[in-house]
């Protein structure tokens, strides 16, 4: 049955050479990967609103309900156990995951991601888990895009865009909202702004909007009501929601990273799980929006629903008294983070999208009952809400543009444009002078092994060091006479020979600089390698990131370095090699079909 598989996999790539130009080939794919992945996330909406349903249907919700203490606590055990047993693979941080795949793994994603992290995210988040969907359905995409170019033989370039592909399939058909999920692959995948680049990824994002309208109809994701129309007067106050948007995305981005430090030190998953799951029970038990995606609270907020969020709260019987809802908004803004980071930390499987987006959403409503204290001011709560929504994303994901369309669609709140520009783009010059990186880059960008748009920094990233060095160098000893380098000169085809002790690397020599001697017989017996040799101006480590290596050719003006793992030598490298790999694969990234 498999050689039958690959023999007729073998005559389609044949037909396809001789009938198919690449580019429409590349359409055909990026159409059926629309479909695949506009599948997966009606597939994975639904499945999580059925377990909401089953759980919590006929529940009791206007008391205290300790509920909410046992069912994340039973999902994040589930997701860890199916994780650990099953996949048996880190598959959380989804979109981490796949920029990593683009700058160290030539677009190569596990295809367990096809199905794994789907099913796990459904666990985690119909079970109560504070954390969102997207991302996960995202790298479902994405890897579904990476295996139609691995079972294809596609190049670097295509497999990048089909993954694009994915990503935008899957956010089209999860949110309906198909122009924002081509500019997430622009913003936050890296991806170059060029029509072979963006025409396969609107086909995508089309045809994952047309399965998620098929299958779920076309209401929006969220239902606004315009009540209050944008005046100018306001934009005094859109500028102060996207400062206080910026600050605390700044504050969730480095919770969220101080949160995975803290639990990542505990060994022991079960440990995790049970602290993590207490933790995150207690809390969703004090403030019940916690609880899940908390999609159901930003449409209580953009409805003017706000007394409806304590249902089940001790905050239940005072929503009347305007501090008391206050400080409810407050604890929401504080502990949201919390709850996010400590379910992907115990063990679940979710993103930050819904999290971000909740916590701009309540931070916008927060900001503008505040500043209604003051009768003068009167703002619309609700058009503050869904404002703050996208100044939250553009300061945590560093994509305002993304968020911008993406609350403009999902909402139909186009409206509202120019204030939803105005804070978005303050609250990504907010945090940008803290944070230079989104929330979803700096491990990557720590590690050295980011692609961003910088053209040369994203080919230096690619190039595989490991596979550029030279090691045909003839080495000798510091103790050995002249004769002996003569005769390693006499067998070798290269002008630089490594002075090894212990394999240590203790100098080189040039042969420039030994042609007055080498001919001079008299001096083949009293002379020694360690009166010729001199230390390199510098060195390289087999793990150094290529930016620094480069750095390292241009300040010393070498054309050869040697490469030391921890002071031994390993061989030499060539900046022409360099320059040569360089070439080829901006080539590889660059050029159009």
């Amino acid at each position: 049955m498999r050689s039958f598989g690959v023999r007729f996999l073998s005559d389609f790539i044949i037909w396809k050479e001789k009938h198919l130009k690449h580019r429409q080939f590349v359409y055909i794919l990026s159409f059926i990967i629309g479909i695949v992945s506009g599948l997966a996330a009606v597939l994975l909406k639904n499945v999580v609103h059925l377990i909401h349903h089953f759980l919590l249907n006929n529940k009791v919700l206007d008391n205290v309900n300790f509920i909410y203490l046992f069912f994340p606590l039973a999902g994040i055990l589930l997701t860890m156990l199916y994780v650990k047993y099953f996949v048996k693979d880190n598959i959380g941080h989804g979109v981490s995951r796949i920029l990593f795949a683009i700058s160290r793994k030539g677009g190569s994603i596990k295809s367990h991601n096809n199905f794994t992290s789907l099913i796990a995210s459904a666990i985690t988040v119909g079970f109560g888990g504070s954390v969102g969907l997207e991302a996960p359905i995202v790298l479902t995409g994405s890897s579904l895009g990476s295996s139609f170019g691995k079972l294809f033989k596609l190049n670097y370039k295509t497999k990048i865009i089909l993954i694009g592909c994915g990503a935008a399939g899957a956010i089209a058909g999860i949110f309906k909202a198909p122009i924002a999920a081509v500019i997430f692959g622009l913003e936050v995948l890296m991806l170059d702004l060029t029509m072979w680049s963006l025409v396969p990824m609107l086909i995508s994002a089309v045809t994952g909007l047309t399965i998620a309208y098929f299958f779920m109809g076309k209401g929006e994701i969220f239902h606004f009501t315009m009540v209050n129309e944008f005046l100018l007067k306001n934009i005094p106050f859109y500028i102060l929601l996207g400062i206080f948007t910026g600050f605390i995305s700044l504050y969730f981005t480095r919770v969220t990273m101080w949160i995975e430090k803290v639990i990542g030190n505990l060994k022991n998953s079960y440990a995790k799980w049970i602290i993590g799951g207490t933790l995150l029970g207690l809390m969703i038990l004090l403030l019940p929006p916690l609880y899940g995606e908390g999609y159901d609270t930003l449409n209580a907020l953009l409805n003017g629903n706000s007394d409806e969020l304590t249902l089940g709260s001790m905050f239940y019987n005072h929503s009347d008294k305007f501090w008391i809802m206050i400080l409810f908004f407050v604890l929401i803004l504080i502990f949201k983070v919390f709850a996010t980071a400590i379910t992907t930390g115990a063990g679940g499987v979710g993103g930050i999208f819904a999290p971000t987006l909740f916590m701009g959403g309540v931070a916008g409503y927060l900001l503008a009952k505040i500043l209604n204290i003051f009768n003068f001011i009167g703002v619309s709560e609700r058009n503050f809400a869904l404002v703050g929504m996208a100044g939250m994303m553009a300061g945590v994901m560093h994509a305002p543009l993304t968020a911008v369309f993406l609350i403009a669609e999902i909402t139909g709140g186009y409206a509202l444009f120019i204030p939803l520009l105005i804070t978005a783009t303050i609250a990504f010059i907010t945090i940008m002078y803290f944070e230079p990186h989104s929330i979803y880059h700096m491990r990557l960008a720590a590690r050295k092994e980011l692609i961003t748009h910088h053209k040369d920094q994203a080919v230096l990233t690619l190039i595989d060091m490991g596979q550029i060095i030279e090691k045909d160098f003839q080495t000798v000893h510091p103790d050995n006479k002249l004769k002996v380098l003569i005769d390693a000169i006499a067998s070798s085809k290269r002008n630089i020979f490594p002075v090894v002790k212990n394999k240590m690397l203790v100098g080189v020599v040039l042969l420039d600089d030994i042609r007055h001697v080498i001919f001079n017989t008299d001096l083949y017996d009293n002379t020694y390698v360690r009166d010729l040799m001199y230390l390199p101006p510098a060195y390289v480590e087999p793990d150094e990131p290529m930016d620094e290596v480069m750095e390292k050719f241009e300040e010393t003006g070498s054309w050869n370095l040697p490469v030391l793992k921890k002071g031994e030598y390993v061989g030499f490298l060539s900046k022409s090699k360099l320059f040569s790999v360089y070439r080829s694969r901006l080539i590889e990234i660059s050029g159009e079909h």
